[in-house]
């Protein structure tokens, strides 16, 4: 007769660090591309993205495309980027936000300045002068875990 199969407790594999920190960088890359640069313009090099093309709806746009600005800071909060490159990614989705808002001028603003491409190059370079820095330690822990 055959014993009775006994359950394994089972253990979450351990990911290492270094895959976690580059499936976050991958991640906040692509949704960078996405509201910054996902079409080309025919017949020019240039390219625009959902936040300029959602921009053109009127009291809304600008706000809905806040919140993938937003999830890459977070993003930057989670990899432990310093907290003065927080602040001037903080900056840089009120630039946004607020020069996005006004009508015409400010979807032609949001197809230039792409303040999601450049939140992205602050946590890169932040994270390339030597790991994390301040900002794990400095924000609050409710953001640390997203």
């Amino acid at each position: 007769m055959n014993a009775p199969l006994t359950n394994v407790a089972r253990r979450p594999l351990a990911v290492p660090v270094e895959s976690t920190r580059e499936r976050d960088l991958q991640r906040i890359r692509q949704i960078a591309k996405w509201m910054d640069a996902a079409y080309q313009v025919p017949g020019t090099r240039f390219r625009i993205g959902w936040d300029s093309l959602l921009g053109l709806i009127p009291g809304v746009g600008d706000v809905a495309t806040s919140f993938a600005t937003t999830a890459i800071i977070a993003y930057g909060v989670r990899l432990g980027v310093r907290k003065r490159v927080i602040v001037r990614m903080l900056g840089n989705l009120g630039i946004d936000l607020a020069v996005g808002s006004i009508p015409l001028l400010g979807d032609l603003f949001d197809a230039t300045f792409k303040a999601n491409q450049r939140n992205v190059r602050l946590i890169e370079r932040d994270l390339q002068r030597g790991g994390p820095g301040q900002a794990g330690r400095d924000c609050p822990r409710v953001l640390q875990n997203t």
